[in-house]
């Protein structure tokens, strides 16, 4: 069975620390060991000085010439000088292996009990960490939420800049999962939408000839059938304008793309896509207007946020565009001065089939960021100051 990882480290910072602090110990043991020999020198120093006064004790020195008495003299100093330097030696050495080895032994314990500390310590420092990190992946992995405020395990400034990472990573793949999730339903919703429309087209036809063929034989009729005719034409008016919102829904932009001067196409559609009480005031700050697209989408989408706008405002009133184009890409923002979108609401109107309207299908926003995420744009809902709702649209630059 594997040690866990903090024992590992222990082990391995106390050899790092233990096995010098032995060696050493070892290398004092076996210099002590080659010094012991010389232990011996002073016994036989002295017993050479002894007889060197022996002999000179015994020997007449009246019949030795002077030159042999310096010799002599000098022999006897060098014999006292060594007998002195043996025993200054032996001092040294009973010092070294006796005081000197307690030193040594003392020294040798407190260096591994400061290495066993220092690498207890330090296993903390790194295990730690890691042990909160190696937790986090697996939170990550189960989709978990990382812990929010927590207070941070202790260890070096590193391990912070890589809990500060996992962070942003978690983050960024919650809002992955949430997008693809998000992409799945609108695929699953198209799909939905463009079989219903499908379905809806076919008996929708019969309809609409069954009611010519009514509205031509009227004059044989009384007003109670000329009320029914009416009734089914409106009905199935509506029914084709929901025919054609499900097909334009369940499917993408195609086809090759064109450039499209937005600014044009605003002031296009602030002349013909609003009613009469409605005036549509654009304002361009001569910047890059020209955007790489479908324009007959993009058309749809920006009519549909001008139609809203005048809805909102029970067609009275006005509609500030605004198109600033720069480095950064092009944004576009609608806002008019209705009574806004509620809070609640607002998060969830670019949700398919959802409608705050008694007619509305729910599709017409669904569709208008379909359209603006096909061409990679993006768009937000937030309220106008003084009352309203405003669209706030931006195209990355190409």
């Amino acid at each position: 069975m594997a040690l866990p990882f903090r024992r590992r480290i222990f082990l391995i910072l106390v050899a790092m620390t233990a096995v010098p602090t032995v060696l050493a110990v070892a290398g004092w043991v076996l210099s002590v060991r080659t010094l012991l020999p010389t232990a011996g020198a002073r016994a036989s120093s002295e017993r050479v000085a002894l007889s060197a006064r022996v002999l000179i004790e015994n020997v007449d020195t009246l019949h030795l010439t002077p030159p042999e008495r310096v010799a002599l003299r000098h022999h006897l100093n060098q014999v006292s000088a060594s007998v002195s330097l043996a025993r200054r030696a032996e001092t040294f050495l009973r010092y070294y292996t006796a005081g000197f080895a307690v030193v040594i032994l003392l020294l040798g314990a407190a260096v591994l009990y400061a290495s066993v500390n220092v690498a207890g310590h330090l296993s903390r420092q790194l295990s730690r960490p890691i042990d909160e990190l190696v937790g986090w992946t697996q939170l990550i992995r189960r989709r978990e939420p990382l812990p929010a405020g927590a207070a941070a395990v202790r260890g070096a400034p590193e391990f912070e800049a890589l809990r500060q990472a996992l962070r942003e990573l978690a983050e960024t793949l919650a809002v992955a999962r949430d997008r693809e999730l998000e992409a799945e339903r609108l695929r699953a919703f198209r799909e939905v939408a463009r079989r219903v429309a499908h379905e809806i087209k076919n008996p929708l036809t019969s309809m609409r000839i069954a009611v010519d063929q009514m509205r031509r034989t009227l004059g044989q009729t009384d007003g109670k059938t000329e009320t029914a005719v009416q009734v089914l034409e409106a009905e199935t008016d509506r029914l084709e304008r929901l025919a054609r919102e499900f097909a334009d829904f369940g499917r993408l932009p195609e086809g090759p793309q064109s450039e499209v001067d937005l600014v044009e196409l605003l002031e296009e559609l602030g002349r013909t896509g609003v009613p009469d009480g409605v005036a549509v005031r654009l304002t361009a700050n001569g910047g890059p207007r020209m955007l790489l697209g479908h324009y007959d989408p993009l058309r749809r989408a920006f009519a549909n946020l001008l139609r809203n706008a005048a809805e909102a405002m029970k067609g009275q009133g006005a509609i500030d565009v605004i198109v600033t184009g720069d480095g950064s890409g092009i944004a576009v923002t609608i806002a008019d001065h209705g009574p806004g979108i509620p809070d609640d609401v607002r998060q969830r109107v670019f949700e398919p089939y959802f409608t705050t309207k008694a007619d509305g299908t729910g599709l017409g926003l669904a569709l208008v960021r379909q359209t603006l995420e096909a061409h990679r744009g993006t768009i937000a809902l937030t309220a106008t100051p003084g009352g309203g709702a405003t669209f706030a649209i931006v195209f990355p630059p190409a």
